[in-house]
């Protein structure tokens, strides 16, 4: 029973450090997009997945909500995916001049094929501005007399689902709800569903579209919705380390010798030593810190020769004989330790030192010399989580202190100049700037699998590792 309830609380503090602060950093994309006024759809805790618990905001039109897939977090920022074929404005006006459509309708009526119309349809869904719904579509039915015995015993009204796509509701200056003064209570506005024929052209309609969303931005606004949660990420592990070591404090050791703990069964207990006592000289020699008694006690121990101690206890000084028995022999004392907290300028340099600590660390990743020395340094979700749980029972300052060494590297690993991560988004939105042209799709998405299967394999190394170290007890 024990052993159960000590998984599920590793999977639990493992769940609240991973999840929350990968919704911190999707939080700063999220904050990102809405400063420079893009349509958000979805910001979510948890991995995209069906079962959701939700509700849409009507002031901005996005959906906020939790999946039990709680590994993470995810933003919908409108203009991040598709391509922009050139029947995109036909498709987007004659869905706004019927109100809804099927794939099958677009295609006959423009005399498109399937294939381009999809895709403008993705594009659009992607921009916000249309939604797909699904309806019944009864299978089609079969003269009695072309079944056979078997066909009859089967249910020929069974139903599939088909995909209608619809306008999104639009008030009379076409804003949808995803738009900043959207206002549905003017006159000429509609719902969802119905027609709402665009005044001007089909080019004006789709320019009008992409300049609500990523697409409408050059280089500099790209990389700021990228970065903004790295820095966000940066920033939240900046603050716990300034918190923690300024206002809850930490457990630091007392350089003073002062017993704090004595060993049961060691040479102290049997020479009656007890915590609180402080030892003031070794074999004559006066000490003042623990540092020095400690070495005094070290040196002393290693002739194998007897020697004394002098110590205070309750207020009255004694003396001891030590013997040892072998070299090195220890006393079985350990220091006192005190909660010690910093000024807040000590705490700003130190976090500032941390910071920079874990930058270095992490970009060890991009030199072949030192890229197996971090991977053996790092954990996957199994060491994270076992970490969490061990720090969550230390308290408050230990776990805040070990979600701030997560959250500085989740900031710092998404920087690498490597898709799908953060860094390598940048690195492809800066190369189409030089260009002067966006990179195609597929190089994007070829070059984007690449990353993926690279951290795959980091993913299978880092979760082998954890289960020798962390589960079958090896190093």
């Amino acid at each position: 029973m024990q052993q159960i309830l000590s998984v599920i609380s590793t999977v639990f503090w493992g769940l609240v450090v991973l999840s929350v602060l990968v919704y911190i950093h999707e939080g700063g994309h999220f904050i990102a997009a809405r400063i420079l006024g893009l349509r958000v759809k979805e910001f979510f805790i948890g991995m995209p997945c069906r079962m959701r618990a939700a509700f849409t905001s009507k002031r901005t039109g996005t959906t906020y909500g939790v999946t039990p897939i709680l590994l993470g977090g995810y933003t919908l920022v409108c203009g991040m995916d598709g391509e922009s074929p050139d029947c995109l404005g036909a498709v987007l006006f004659f869905v706004y001049k019927k109100g809804k459509v099927t794939v099958s309708e677009i295609s006959q009526q423009l005399h498109l094929p399937e294939g381009q119309v999809e895709q403008a349809l993705f594009t659009l869904l992607d921009w916000g501005s249309i939604e797909e719904v699904k309806v019944p579509k009864k299978k089609p039915q079969v003269a009695p007399d072309a079944l056979d015995a078997t066909d009859q015993n089967e249910d020929t009204s069974s139903e599939e689902e088909a995909g209608v796509f619809q306008t999104v509701a639009r008030d009379a200056q076409m804003r949808s709800p995803f738009d900043k003064g959207h206002d549905f209570s003017e006159k000429g506005s509609t719902k969802a569903g119905e027609p709402h024929p665009f005044s001007g052209s089909a080019e004006a309609f789709v320019e009008l579209e992409r300049s609500r969303t990523f697409q409408k931005l050059g280089f500099w606004g790209r990389a700021f919705v990228l970065i903004n949660g790295i820095v966000i990420n940066i920033a939240a592990g900046f603050l716990m380390v300034v918190l923690v070591l300024s206002c809850l404090g930490v457990q630091g050791v007392v350089d003073k010798p002062v017993i704090g703990e004595v060993a049961d069964g060691s040479v102290a207990a049997e020479l009656g030593l007890k915590e609180g006592d402080t030892i003031t000289s070794v074999s004559g020699e006066p000490v003042t810190t623990w540092t020095e008694m400690a070495q005094a006690l070290s040196e002393n121990s290693k002739t194998l020769e007897p020697f004394s101690i002098t110590y205070e206890q309750d207020g009255v000084e004694q003396s001891a004989e030590i013997v040892p028995k072998e070299e090195g022999q220890k006393l079985g004392i350990s220091a006192s330790v005190k909660t010690q907290r910093l000024s807040l300028p000590d705490a700003f340099t130190y976090a500032f030192t941390y910071i920079g600590m874990t930058a270095s660390y992490i970009a060890q990743l991009l030199n072949p010399a030192h890229f197996q020395e971090v991977i053996s340094q790092s954990s996957s979700v199994i060491g994270i989580s076992v970490m969490a749980n061990e720090a969550a029972n230390q308290g408050i300052a230990s776990f805040l202190l070990l979600a701030a060494a997560v959250s500085l590297s989740l900031g710092f690993m998404n920087l690498l100049p490597i898709p799908p991560l953060d860094g390598g988004k940048i690195v492809i939105e800066a190369i189409s700037a030089i260009i002067k042209r966006p990179v195609p799709v597929k190089v994007q998405t070829i070059i984007s699998y690449v990353g993926i299967i690279l951290f795959i394999f980091l993913f299978i190394v880092l979760l082998r590792q954890d289960i020798v170290r962390f589960i079958l007890g090896g190093n």
